[in-house]
């Protein structure tokens, strides 16, 4: 190989690592966000649970303290 192919080897070859190099850190960076956002994912998905729970539990406080005068005798 003459020295004008030598280079444009060389050349190519340091263009291709920049472009690896860019590519890891993208890479690297979208993990991180994936990341971020299954641990959001999560936190949401237990406040939704909470937030069910509390609304069964209300629903269930409200029929047991119904009070006599709320329920229409049988008779209507």
């Amino acid at each position: 190989m003459d020295t004008e192919g030598t280079q444009d080897l060389a050349r190519r070859v340091k263009e291709l690592e920049i472009k690896a190099g860019f590519a890891e850190d993208l890479l690297e960076e979208l993990n991180q966000t994936v990341h971020r956002q299954q641990a959001q994912i999560e936190k949401l998905a237990q406040q939704i649970g909470r937030m069910r729970q509390q609304m069964a539990d209300a629903d269930e406080a409200k029929d047991a303290f119904r009070s006599p005068r709320e329920e229409l005798p049988p008779h209507y």
